[in-house]
């Protein structure tokens, strides 16, 4: 990518392909959490990244997905909002073009998080027009946040706690009852107290470079771990504990390399700004859902490919259908919620019709070799 020292031209040059269509006009007065309830929230508009803190934050266990399509259903927490009568209730999602998944501390896709991994995550209200029906469970009842279904962000206990710098510590192990009380710490933590949580025969325990045993759980250890079942029986049940950095960073280590053979695999996504149709010449800015290294392997001058993809972020035939063109510049724009705040401006050899501002398209260095996709993850011939 282009160093801090780069020439001003060419940032100037780039910075004119930053359309309206891909930075949010500074809104209104919205809504946010623990702030004036008497506001709206916040609105998405098509072809616009959305302003920082304009999210609303739900909490919850994952209960089902659909990966191709990364939509995802939600059990929310129990929270003092609701009426028991709606404690437990799901609500359909789907994640935005833009959004990203955090597991492991590192960049994820939605089919490498488990069913029942408990997830913190960040969501705008549904758009104008959806008519779509939220699930209805028990008497035909809809969860209160049913209307919040597009996601930005989402990530596991694991990834949030580091996030904030916090790390649960070890009060107590109970091994007979199987419990373990713990409180938060960390500059973000605030007044924390203690909580009990439930350990099970299965609970894994994550040590050094490899396994330990719920023996190896002792008092005064600062530690990470995932939850099932929040707030279903108390504060929930450990599946994993990570006892100390060593086992966090192996965990955080395998998940960045899936996360590379995958994205390699399906190309980087970004979103169309700006085409000069006389020149040829594409303007996309890529979203912040991928590892930044991946990003750096994009080189000025390089011959990539551009295949058109879908909201989803599926393709068509990526082997057939993408367009190979050079890479004229490699600049910064800002960087905003979705945004990787880096664009690139390349010169297809012919300019597709799926190459329009606005839409998605997914982006392959030379250096990365296409194969073709199993047959579900590609959307010519459906």
């Amino acid at each position: 990518m282009i160093a801090p020292s780069a020439p001003r031209t060419l940032a100037i040059l780039c910075l004119t392909f930053w359309s309206p269509l891909t930075r949010a006009d500074d809104p209104a007065a919205f809504r946010t959490d623990g702030g004036d309830d008497s506001l709206p929230w916040f609105e998405l508009v098509d072809g616009q990244f959305p302003p920082e803190g304009s999210a609303h934050s739900i909490t919850g266990e994952l209960i089902g997905m659909d990966h191709l399509e990364r939509t995802f259903l939600l059990r929310v927490d129990r929270n003092d909002s609701q009426r028991r009568s709606h404690f437990d209730l799901p609500i359909a999602v789907t994640l935005l073009p833009y959004g990203s998944l955090t597991y492991h501390g590192a960049p994820a896709s939605i089919r490498d998080i488990p069913v029942g991994t408990h997830l913190h995550g960040r969501f705008y209200v549904k758009a104008a027009g959806d008519e779509s029906e939220p699930p209805a469970i028990f008497h035909n009842r809809v969860s209160t946040e049913a209307d919040f279904n597009r996601c930005v962000r989402l990530e596991d206990d694991f990834s949030h706690r580091s996030r904030l710098d916090q790390l649960w510590e070890i009060k107590s192990v109970d091994p007979k009852e199987r419990k373990l009380t713990a409180i938060l710490t960390g500059d973000a933590a605030g007044d924390s107290s203690e909580q009990i949580f439930d350990l099970l025969e299965s609970t894994t325990v994550w040590k050094g470079d490899g396994f330990g045993e719920q023996e190896d759980l002792k008092p005064g250890q600062k530690v990470l771990f995932n939850l099932t079942w929040a707030t279903l029986y108390g504060p929930g049940r450990i599946t994993d504990v990570w006892v100390d950095e060593a086992s966090r960073q192996q965990a955080r280590e395998r998940q960045r390399r899936k996360h590379h053979v995958h994205t390699r695999q399906r190309g980087l996504p970004g979103r169309v700004d700006a085409v000069d149709n006389q020149k040829r010449i594409v303007a996309i800015t890529l979203f912040d859902n991928v590892d930044p290294q991946l990003i750096d392997e994009l080189h000025r001058d390089d011959t990539v490919g551009v295949a058109v993809a879908r909201e989803s972020l599926m393709t068509y035939d990526p082997v057939n259908d993408r367009k190979r063109g050079k890479v004229l510049d490699i600049c910064k724009v800002p960087q905003v919620p979705g945004s990787s705040g880096v664009q690139i401006r390349v010169q297809p050899d012919l300019l597709l019709e799926g190459y329009r501002p606005g839409r998605v398209v997914r982006v392959y260095p030379s250096a990365w070799p296409v194969t073709a996709l199993p047959r579900e993850e590609e959307f010519f011939g459906r």
